[in-house]
């Protein structure tokens, strides 16, 4: 049975930071009901066309939950979502600042009707302070968070490849979410998990804080090098194809130099002794890689760094990574039903037990919509969780 079978989450999400959350819980067995505004739905449906139709961000993190249209500024379907959230365990959003709270949808208003329903909040910036009702977007909170100003080369910054603060963000809801309904197994009370995007992506910036707050400078723009280890990046092999390399410590250093790159009297210099030398001496290093590479192909360069046990990868495209034979051999693809037909999924990292995730469909614009109006039709006046039942217990 998967881990969360049984659990129902309720989510007024959009784009990625709270769907990227909830498609955990949906993958881990939860029943996931998307909420969508009416006509146009979660605005990430329209991000792009590429897949089969389908925006690429809406069916990476929307599989496996059911989308209902309301519009909760409608009295009626604001009453249907009472309901709802009268017998749901989790209720998720990431809706613009105050909008819950206008709504009607804040914590505490939530808990008094239900008692055992944790609460999640996803925002830019946190409930309080003088960004609290700023605005905020993955690259706009990467420029606050300081990451920008390490990533990329030395003439221009460079926003990272994928939206980093929203997954930031996803993942300690998705984390804090599992806590809280552990915690309820003792206490039978849900509580409230607060997630601010700034706060999720600055603990990711912890080693660069460190760094420039204690060492006086910030970490170098090195672009796919390494700021403060060396060598550690990319290298061009003799047939023009680069090599990515990683050297963690001196012990490593003197295997790359004696065995990968057969120049022992490196090992020995003492002017690249430590990581902090070869940093130093950065230019000085990579020239020496890549003269000793320079008389390889990319694989005869992995071959030897293979051979002398250094870390080392090949720089794939994406169709390449598609192709992995490593994801291949252990059988990490899957196919997820989607209102275009069927595509390709990774399963999720995480299978507790080892048991088979859910991965279901992506749901078409207020898909189950009819059903879930049907289903709290049939179960009008029913006992909620928090309700209490003839033997004056409440239902849990």
């Amino acid at each position: 049975m998967p881990a969360l079978d049984g659990i129902t989450v309720v989510s007024l999400e959009q784009a990625v930071a709270a769907p990227f959350a909830t498609r955990q819980l949906a993958d881990l067995g939860a029943r996931v009901i998307k909420v969508e505004r009416p006509g146009s739905g979660d605005f990430a449906r329209g991000y792009d066309t590429t897949v089969q139709g389908m925006s690429s961000h809406f069916v990476w993190i929307n599989r496996g939950k059911e989308s209902l249209t309301l519009d909760i500024k409608d009295p009626d379907d604001a009453e249907l979502l009472g309901r709802l959230l009268d017998r749901a365990d989790v209720f998720v959003q990431n809706l613009a600042p105050g909008a819950a709270e206008r709504a009607g949808l804040d914590a505490d208003t939530l808990r008094a009707r239900n008692p055992r329903l944790i609460t999640c909040g996803i925002s830019g910036y946190g409930a309080e302070g003088p960004y609290r009702d700023k605005k905020a977007y993955d690259l706009l909170i990467q420029c606050e968070a300081g990451l920008l100003s390490i990533t990329g080369s030395e003439e221009e910054p460079a926003k990272a490849g994928v939206s980093i603060a929203d997954i930031s963000a996803g993942m300690y809801a998705y984390s804090g979410i599992l806590a809280a309904l552990y915690e309820r197994e003792t206490t039978g009370v849900g509580t409230h998990v607060d997630v601010a995007m700034l706060d999720a992506l600055g603990e990711w910036m912890g080693y660069p804080y460190y760094y420039a707050n204690y060492g006086g400078s910030a970490p170098r723009r090195t672009g796919a090098r390494h700021a403060s280890i060396a060598p550690y990046g990319p290298f061009r092999a003799g047939d023009g194809a680069e090599v990515f390399l990683a050297v963690q410590n001196d012990r490593e250093w003197r295997a790359l130099c004696t065995v990968a790159l057969g120049r022992p009297e490196l090992a020995d210099d003492p002017a690249l002794a430590t990581n902090s030398d070869r940093v130093r001496h950065r230019e000085r290093v990579t020239e020496a890689v890549e003269a000793s590479f320079a008389e390889l192909t990319a694989d005869g360069a992995i071959a030897r760094l293979d051979a002398a046990g250094i870390a080392n990868a090949r720089l794939r495209t994406l169709r390449e990574f598609a192709d992995h034979p490593q994801l291949a051999a252990r059988d990490r693809w899957r196919e997820v039903d989607t209102p275009a037909g069927p595509v390709r999924a990774l399963l999720p990292p995480v299978t507790p037990g080892g048991v088979e995730p859910v991965m279901g469909p992506v749901p078409a614009l207020g898909e189950h919509t009819e059903a879930i109006r049907a289903e709290l039709a049939l179960t009008a006046g029913a006992p909620t969780h928090g309700a209490p039942t003839t033997d004056g217990k409440t239902t849990s």
